[in-house]
């Protein structure tokens, strides 16, 4: 999906890299190290707030961004941020916008 949309990805982990699903600590832990990065230089992006509350448990920073229909229409979880993250985002560009990084992508 990344290459195909031109998005210049350093590294996508997951639970197949990692050996662990979200919110096991070592979860993030083993992202980072895996990256060559210290806690606080990670920043977890996720519509789920208790991801987020995990990430930053294991000291990175957050971002909640929303996704009002990932659980369709009649979504009552995850709707908003429920606790103080580092940012949070009605959209990506919207998290970009408060990071202060553009990226100029055209979709094929």
């Amino acid at each position: 999906m990344a290459k195909h949309a031109g998005l210049p990805w350093d590294a996508i982990l997951g639970a197949e890299v990692v050996g662990h699903y979200k919110p096991e600590p070592q979860a993030y832990i083993k992202a980072y190290d895996r990256l060559g990065l210290a806690p606080e230089q990670v920043l977890m992006t996720a519509a789920h707030n208790g991801d987020l509350v995990a990430a930053a448990a294991c000291g990175l920073q957050t971002a909640f961004v929303v996704r009002s229909k990932e659980y369709g229409a009649q979504q009552s979880k995850d709707t908003k941020a429920e606790h103080d993250f580092d940012y949070v985002a009605n959209d990506f560009e919207d998290l970009a916008s408060q990071l202060e990084c553009y990226l100029e992508v055209t979709l094929r």
